[in-house]
This record gives structure tokens, sequence and C-alpha cells, in this order.
């Protein structure tokens, strides 16, 4: 007769705001849907509003790869071990592919346990392995694509912890608060106001607002409030495509969008060929600033970006026309290129871009506040799918909103 076999335990802890931000039952409903159980050995209250709780939990199940399933489940929700050790790591022995086993990363806040000390991640970015430096003193996220022969990679979740920004801090303002599924029904005024006070925080704290933007922004109208709010300081790097820098000069050059004149909202002559005849004359004298230095662009959200130093990222598609010279066409160097803007950046206004939002959103931390802004309620719902639950979401065409924003902004 076969030996019974023994439940296998491990006991982990959380802290933090872990009661009010339905974190702890997140975690006792992950055990108990995985198959698993668990004891709250020890648990601690926040006595005031501002205090962080505590939980001690004993989690048990039939087997060691049953208990695996469960850690990795809670792990992103704050459970950590209880008995901490020092993060394991392997040498990369392919380029551009982690060991068997890698730690993948999430976009919250995570460290790493080093030398017997805590050590927060550089460069936090979702779906990436964890770099651990020669010295094994500091540690960086890392795409795949980034991997070199050699580098120590994280495995395995021994000597790791994740901090979910639920359980960091409470909410304390309507911007937080407003972070759920979007609805087409919500108050967009109120709405709007909180995303131009924390445009306004943003700026006063000295970091840079973000803005990816879609080709509708010129199509209905938009283009000189964004204009506008690059001229007042409002955005201080700008990732967008093709298309809208295209459309965006087309303008300039004959006051279309798409051939569709943008003061009579009429098709013009001949003004199917005007996006094709802008990204010419622009790849004639060799891009979007020297067009600018030359005097041949006079307007619009590209020249602003130019004469006020807001660096820009035009990532290419597949779609593109041309494309403008400016645009990266090789994905990996535009992602690459992305990623040494976001360092500083403390708010991210996306509007009107499924593919764009989403490809931004998954190389943004969790810390970075993202207000996403469509006429399609989906691509919010996508873009927090993904991950980005740090989102605020405003069902709206491009031009309304960002009309009411920029009154917003004037206030006080």
């Amino acid at each position: 007769m076969a030996a019974p076999t023994r439940p296998v335990v491990e006991h982990v802890v959380m802290t933090g705001h872990i009661v009010d931000s339905l974190l702890l039952p997140k975690v006792l409903d992950a055990i108990l849907s995985r198959g698993g159980r668990y004891h709250i050995e020890e648990f601690k209250l926040g006595e005031k509003q501002d205090d962080p709780s505590s939980a001690r939990i004993q989690v048990t199940a039939d087997t060691p790869a049953k208990l695996d399933a469960i850690l990795a489940e809670i792990h992103p929700h704050g459970a950590v071990s209880a008995n901490p050790k020092d993060c394991a790591v392997l040498p990369a022995d392919i380029a551009g592919a982690y060991p068997d086993g890698f730690y993948c990363s999430t976009n919250f806040r995570t460290q790493v346990r080093l030398s017997g000390d805590w050590v927060d991640v550089e460069d936090q970015e979702m779906d990436c392995g964890i770099l651990v430096d020669g010295d094994g003193k500091a540690a960086r996220c890392v795409p795949m694509t980034g991997v070199r022969v050699g580098d120590r990679i994280l495995v395995g979740r021994a000597g790791t912890r994740v901090f979910p920004p639920e359980a960091e801090a409470r909410k304390h303002n309507l911007f937080e608060f407003m972070a759920s599924p979007v609805s087409s029904e919500r108050p967009k005024a109120v709405s709007v106001r909180e995303i131009a006070a924390a445009m306004k925080r943003t700026k006063a704290a000295g970091e840079k607002v973000m803005a990816v933007l879609g080709p509708a922004v010129v199509h209905t109208g938009g283009a000189e409030l964004v204009a506008t709010m690059i001229r007042k300081g409002f955005i201080q790097v700008l990732f967008a495509g093709n298309a809208l820098a295209t459309h965006d000069i087309e303008q300039a050059f004959y006051g279309t969008s798409l051939g569709v004149s943008m003061d009579f909202g009429l098709p013009t002559d001949e003004g199917h060929e005007h996006h094709l005849r802008t990204i010419n004359t622009i790849r004639r004298v060799g891009g979007i600033k020297q067009a600018v230095a030359s005097g041949l662009l006079k307007s619009g959200i590209m020249y602003e970006c130019v004469t006020h130093d807001v660096p820009y990222v035009l990532c290419g598609s597949i779609r593109d026309d041309g494309p403008l010279p400016d645009v990266i066409t090789d994905a990996l160097v535009a992602q690459a290129e992305m990623r040494k803007h976001i360092p500083g950046t403390g708010f991210c206004l996306m509007v009107a871009t499924t593919l764009h939002s989403i490809a931004v959103g998954n190389l943004l931390p969790g810390w970075i506040r993202v207000a996403c802004i469509d006429i399609n309620p989906a691509t919010v719902t996508k873009l927090m799918d993904r991950g980005s639950t740090q989102t605020v979401g405003i069902v709206s065409d491009a031009e309304p909103f960002l009309r009411a924003l920029v009154a917003e902004l004037d206030r006080g």
C-alpha cells in the first residue's frame, strides 16, 4: 500500500492597505480556487485610516506543484515568503533568451534580495526578466531581446517581493478612485478637471507629462489644442506614429487632414493626394526638424515639438505611407527609444490610439498615472486587461476632450 502523500506548507506575509484595497480577500480566494487551504496565523489591522495592516498566512496544498501554482498567483498581490532568501540567478546561455525558469516581471514596484538586503529593481516594466549586475548590488528589468550571453538573470520567485500600488497608499483623490472599469456615463467634466489637476501636479513636481496621440487628434480638429499644451509646458514628450505626424503637417501645409478641409469639413479638390505630397515634401528636405529650420513648417504639433525641444518618438507600422524620415520602422529600435524617455515621467495622456496606447502601457511602470481617452470603450478595457490598472478611462471624441482639458489647464 502506497504511503499517503503529505501536504506541503508555505508561510507568506502581506503588509500595507491590504483590507480596504481588497488584496487580502483576493489572496485568500486565489488560494481556495487553486485547491489550497489557508490559516491566518497573525493579523494586525491598522488603527487609523492611513495605517498599514499586516497578515501572516499559512498556505497548504496537497502537492508541491499545486503549492507553486498558488504562490505564483498570489505573489503579484504582495504575498511574499515569511522566510525570505537571497534571489537566485543563472547566466544566460543564449543571446536574446532568458534561462529556463526565469522570473517574469510585473509593472508594479519590485524588490529583490541581494546579500541580505532588499534592493529596488530599476527600469520597472511588465513582461521582462530581471538582470542582476556583476557585483550583485543592483538589478533592473531587461527585455528578452536585450539579453546577452553571460547576463545574470533572476530565476524563481525566491528573494523577490512586489508592491501593488493599491497596497501602498490609500486613495486620496478623485483620479485614484476613478481608476475602475470605463463607463460612457461617467461625469466627464469632473474627470477632465482631475486629469488637468494631475498634469499640473506633475509639472509642479518637475516630472514629465507624456502624450500618446493618434491621428484622430488631427482629424477631429484637436491639433492646435495639443500645440497649445506644448507651448504652455504641459507636454514634455510625445509618442505617436507616422499618421499623426503626417496629418498634422498636412494641416499646416494644406489646411486639410486626409484631404478634408479643417475649416469647412468637406473634401477638397485633389485632397486625397495631400498626405502623400506632405510626406514627399518632408522627405525631400530631410526630416521634420529640417522643415522647421528652413521655415517650411510653421505650425502644428510637430512644429511646436521642434521649437520647444519636446522629444518625440514616431513608431512605424505596416500600414504606413512613406513614411516620414523621422519614423522608426524597426519595432525593437522604437521600443528601445521609447524606454529612454520613460524615466522621469509622472503622467501619461493617451488620446485616440488603440494599438499605440496598449503598446506604451506595456512599457510603463505601474506608478505612472495614465489617462486614456477614446471614442471606443474597448480601447480602455483592453489597456486595463493588459495590466495597466493605473488607467483612468474617458469615452469621448478627441477634440471635445482636448478642448475641455485646455480650458481646465488655463484655470487658476
